[in-house]
């Protein structure tokens, strides 16, 4: 027998050899585990030695007398461990011991959290009892190879008449929603969490007032509405890295459903919390800023977290509306700025048509959905075009209307824009108890084709 014809009995040395070989690697000790002790706390940091532990993973702070807190490592120099409270830190003594703890970067999904409000941590809030899922995913979520994503081809329907017709959404589709305060985004986020056609709804409340976080669920949402819901709520006081975890375990959740073939509407208010959190974290570990007080990993973190949404490779998708908070109505915060780099389209909510009792408020000129070219007909595109057209033609000598300074006849496409605007202004208004889905929305927009079909319509 030659040598490249091995014996019955040499095949079955090497497969015992190899055999051998897995079990001693199973079977080998493993490091122990080394406590440290906490050294030093300065904001919201904790300093801990003589323990090893990697970044993202958690340890647990044990006093000699009082609560214990568990922390997350966010960074390290030399043999110090810089640590993140998850929790209260109150009660934490000088020399604590710093015990590092298995693998806890998994969330617990399942189809148990239908219905249940929960916080960063996965704790119920809602006392209707402990939650028992039947898998865990990764908080961070696991990279997707982009060629995997199935195209986006078919629309949502969101439940808004407005959005429906004139900024079609794709299944799959990651929006943000830019608006200051008191514009009524909180109005349109209910009106989509009512009536958006979707299996699932997954809603992040990440660093919201606690006033805010219960009226969504009792009155948004309601009984009705958190059926189908799944609510990760982070409040404003809870601890950066919480409202961090608050954002990242609504996104693992939502991916859980959508890999069940599930159709998932993921709600996110705020994006702007999220970056601000995170800011908290990166600033007190010594990163510098680089834009209005934000460092560069503020503009890291942004991606990876809206990148885990999309069409998934199981035949399930996640359409993600994120909000974006515009403080003092600045379009050029680095936060819109950059989230507008990301996502596929936003929509504007404007001060100025909230205050005319418009609502919901969207400001067609600024807003847009980079898809809606891919997953609408023709037909559709063209009423649309020739709607923001007129809406745009009236704003833009909305000051000389109002004052009566325009004359009647002096522009043929100025007097088709004031003849056609009571339609369209009643177009876009819709009670907080309407509901009008995809087909009703774009029959509403073809039985405006008088008004746009005027004269001087074209673009």
């Amino acid at each position: 027998m030659s040598d490249a014809n091995p014996t019955a009995l040499e095949v079955r040395s090497q497969d015992l050899a190899s055999k051998i070989t897995r079990l001693g690697s199973q079977l080998a000790p493993t490091a122990p585990v080394l406590e440290g002790r906490l050294v030093r706390m300065v904001g919201l940091t904790f300093e801990a030695v003589g323990c090893q532990a990697a970044m993202g993973s958690r340890c647990r702070i044990v006093p000699d007398s009082g609560q214990s807190v568990d922390a997350e490592v966010v960074g390290f120099s030399d043999a110090k461990l810089y640590l993140m409270p998850i929790g209260d830190s109150r009660g934490l003594t000088p020399n604590a011991r710093v015990i590092p703890l298995p693998d806890t970067d998994r969330v617990g999904v399942g189809p148990a959290l239908l219905g249940r409000v929960i916080d960063g941590a996965g704790t119920p809030l809602d006392s209707k009892g402990p939650i028992f899922t039947e898998a865990s995913r990764s908080l961070e979520g696991e990279p997707m190879n982009p060629l995997d994503r199935k195209p986006i081809e078919h629309p949502f329907d969101s439940g808004i008449k407005a959005v429906n017709a004139l900024l079609t959404i794709g299944r799959g589709q990651r929006m943000g929603l830019f608006a200051g305060s008191g514009v009524g985004k909180s109005t349109l986020l209910g009106l989509m969490t009512r009536y958006a056609e979707a299996d699932v709804v997954v809603v992040g409340l990440i660093g919201e007032r606690g006033r805010e976080v219960q009226e969504f669920i009792r009155h948004t949402l309601g009984d009705a509405g958190l059926k189908r819901a799944v609510v990760v709520a982070t409040p404003a006081d809870s601890p950066p890295l919480m409202r961090v975890h608050g954002a990242l375990r609504a996104t693992a959740i939502a991916e859980y459903f959508s890999n069940q073939g599930k159709n998932v509407l993921l709600l996110m208010d705020s994006l702007t919390r999220f970056a601000q959190a995170q800011r908290e974290i990166a600033l007190s570990i010594g990163e510098l800023p680089v834009s209005r007080g934000f460092p560069p990993s503020v503009f890291a973190k942004l991606p990876q977290l809206v990148e885990r949404a999309g069409m998934g490779a199981s035949g399930g998708s996640i359409t993600a509306i994120y909000t974006v908070l515009v403080e003092g109505d600045d379009n050029e915060d680095p936060v819109a700025d950059a989230s507008r780099a990301i996502l596929d389209g936003h929509i504007m909510l404007s001060r100025k048509l909230a205050e005319s009792g418009l609502y919901p408020a969207i400001d067609l000129e600024s807003s847009v959905s980079r898809l809606m070219t891919q997953i609408t007909p023709p037909e559709q595109q063209q009423l649309a075009q020739r709607f923001r057209s007129f809406s745009a033609t009236y704003d833009q000598n909305r000051d000389l209307i109002s004052v009566g300074a325009y004359v009647a006849g002096s522009d043929p496409r100025i007097d088709a824009a004031i003849a056609a605007y009571p339609a369209l202004r009643g177009f876009i208004q819709q009670g907080l108890d309407a509901h009008f889905s995809l087909a009703e929305s774009t029959q509403a927009l073809e039985a405006l084709t008088p008004y746009l079909a005027a004269e001087g319509s074209a673009p």
